[in-house]
């Protein structure tokens, strides 16, 4: 394979990763993933921020594939249409508790 199909998909992953690169979607995508479809409203309250900032991350999120909402009335859900985008949790851990170990 050229080394060009490398970097242009190494460059794809690098822009999926910077879209999960935020604490409050990396909050939204787990809360999704333990609890299943949930209203914007408890996403904003998990997250702790006003419902704009909270959309606008749901508004990345659903862009790239990673979550998909539905209406019911005036109220938004929504589900995690890739869950297995949290398997990077468990491997960041072990990361982090490699990186503590050796210090």
């Amino acid at each position: 394979m050229p080394a060009s199909h490398n970097r242009n998909r190494f460059a794809k992953h690098a822009r999926m990763l910077k879209v999960l690169a935020h604490e409050s979607r990396l909050m939204i995508v787990d809360r999704l993933n333990h609890s299943g479809e949930c209203s914007v409203g408890d996403l904003r309250e998990l997250v702790g921020s006003d419902l704009s900032t909270v959309s606008k991350h749901l508004a990345l999120l659903r862009a790239h594939g990673i979550v998909e909402d539905r209406r019911e009335g005036s109220t938004v859900y929504y589900r995690l249409l890739t869950p297995c985008v949290c398997n990077v949790f468990p491997c960041v851990t072990k990361v982090l508790q490699s990186v503590r170990g050796s210090r």
